[in-house]
């Protein structure tokens, strides 16, 4: 794997007003929309980027309480190293929050999706929370020298972590180890005073979900039984982004609440409709709701077959 340096772009500017936090993945998309909510309030976000690009892009664009970082998630050495140059710029206090926003989203049939991707696919959105969680978490409150109140954790997972798709399989079950990290790592930080909190957001107008209409190419059609249903579901993709996602500010405005309230909820969701989008798929019996996607997506043997 390929080390990555880390280091501040350019020296902090500007104090924060309420405290500090980490966000993951913050050159666009969620980790875009949180870190300009968070710095509209006054707090200075430490966000990691992939390059020097888009680390002056986003100074440019959020100000001084933006502070990019450059680094991989998936590579220890670099997130050690993050670590060590925020303890340094915290002076001594702690972490008011750490946000696991970064993540990717392979899409495709379960039988046909390279072991490759999978293993890309939870590297990211697994191992990587994992291992920026446990290098952060004694800024947060687990190292006792540093002086302030423990800060939370917030998980950015996503509905389909609870209700499965067809073709969403490798990010689904990815986002499905991130509920059971989030459930037990809550318990196990009481010992620091430490909460975990989950974001379960439904469809979300990002980057992410057009990289996976991307990702249904012509040679996959070509060489899949599923072609005519992988057409379907790139269909519904476009028109699902296009007419019901939500804006990403919504996340932003969500991770503050949670942020600013002493006693926040475990998990929260965040959808276009709650009863459609949760209430529902959630409480039909699942053989019934399995049909049902699978008629639509022309999945009995008759109909994947048909020429």
């Amino acid at each position: 794997m390929k080390r990555t340096s880390i280091h501040l772009v350019e020296p902090v500017g500007e104090e924060p007003k309420i405290g500090s936090v980490v966000v993951t993945g913050v050159s666009s998309g969620i980790g875009y929309a949180i870190t300009r909510k968070l710095v509209a309030h006054g707090v200075r976000v430490f966000g990691s980027v992939r390059n020097q690009k888009d680390a002056q892009r986003v100074i440019n664009e959020l100000g001084p309480l933006c502070v990019p970082l450059i680094f991989d998630i998936t590579d220890p050495i670099a997130v050690g190293n993050a670590v060590q140059v925020i303890r340094e710029q915290l002076q001594g206090e702690t972490l008011w929050g750490l946000i696991n926003n970064a993540g990717i989203a392979v899409v495709g049939p379960l039988i046909e999706t390279p072991i490759e991707e999978f293993r890309r696919q939870f590297e990211v959105n697994v191992i990587g929370q994992i291992q920026v969680t446990q290098a952060f978490v004694s800024l947060l409150g687990a190292d006792d020298t540093l002086k302030g109140k423990p800060g939370k954790i917030i998980n950015i997972g996503s509905i389909s972590g609870k209700i499965c798709r067809p073709f969403f399989g490798p990010y689904s079950i990815s986002k499905y180890g991130l509920e059971a990290f989030s459930d037990t790592l809550r318990i196990e930080l009481m010992i620091y005073g430490i909460d975990v909190v989950l974001i379960g957001p439904g469809m979300i107008n990002t980057e992410i979900w057009h990289k996976s209409e991307d990702q249904v190419s012509e040679d996959k059609l070509r060489k899949s039984i599923y072609a005519k249903s992988l057409l379907k579901f790139k269909s519904y993709i476009y028109h699902k982004v296009a007419e019901s996602a939500l804006p990403a500010q919504k996340v932003g405005e969500l991770v503050y609440q949670i942020l600013s309230n002493p006693h926040p909820k475990t998990r929260y969701v965040l959808v276009p409709n709650l009863f459609s989008d949760w209430i529902l798929p959630r409480s039909l019996p699942k053989r019934f709701l399995n049909n049902k996607i699978a008629k639509a997506l022309g999945f009995f043997k008759k109909e994947a077959n048909d020429n």
